[in-house]
């Protein structure tokens, strides 16, 4: 007989949570790729320290399993919450987590007087868009992020304030769904982040 697994229980996130948090979050987000080239131990703190923050984690057997990070104010909305990121490490998947972390997020910012509470998905993940759903989010606006890679005839031209990860790659005249991972076949690649 298989035994259960301990429970989740979900808290306000502390600072001796912030390694965790980190961590867990460079497993869960490609910070290779927009939209989450964002994610840093700034990125947290902004939350964390913000004046209305909206910050949880979901502990098992006292580990992180977890976490979401809100804040009041959504761009120049001061009334308007903002539930940016979230993640649930595999194992605890399947198990309702990331349900009942939207759901203390977007209650703490109701608290603090988010008239609206808004949160974004990449258009490819179906399951976050599916939860969000769930949990009374709708889509009510679709933005194209639109990057196009600047390059020059050689690599090397590249300005030299640029480290060499940041300088330009070669691009190819048309994008194919095996180019879509491939560092070094780099056109201006359209994202639809939030369809």
């Amino acid at each position: 007989m298989a035994s259960a697994s301990p429970a989740v229980t979900i808290g306000a996130m502390q600072v001796a949570h912030l390694p965790d948090v980190l961590g867990l979050g460079h497993r869960a987000f490609d910070t290779a790729v927009k939209p989450y080239t964002g994610w840093s131990l700034s990125a947290v703190a902004a939350h964390f320290e913000a004046s209305h923050p909206a910050c949880f984690v979901a502990l098992q057997d006292d580990a992180l399993c977890g976490f979401v990070l809100g804040s009041i104010t959504f761009e120049q909305r001061t009334d308007w919450g903002y539930l940016e990121w979230i993640a649930v490490a595999p194992s605890a998947r399947g198990q309702g987590v990331a349900g009942r972390l939207v759901t203390h997020c977007r209650d703490r910012l109701t608290e603090f007087g988010a008239t609206a509470v808004i949160t974004d998905v990449e258009a490819r993940n179906e399951a976050s868009t599916t939860l969000m759903n769930r949990h009374g989010f709708q889509t009510r606006a679709t933005v194209n992020l639109l990057v196009c890679t600047v390059t020059s005839a050689a690599a090397g031209d590249s300005p030299p304030h640029l480290s060499r990860h940041e300088r330009a790659q070669p691009s190819v005249p048309q994008r194919t769904a095996a180019d879509e991972n491939h560092p070094e076949r780099r056109a201006c690649p359209i994202s639809n982040r939030f369809a």
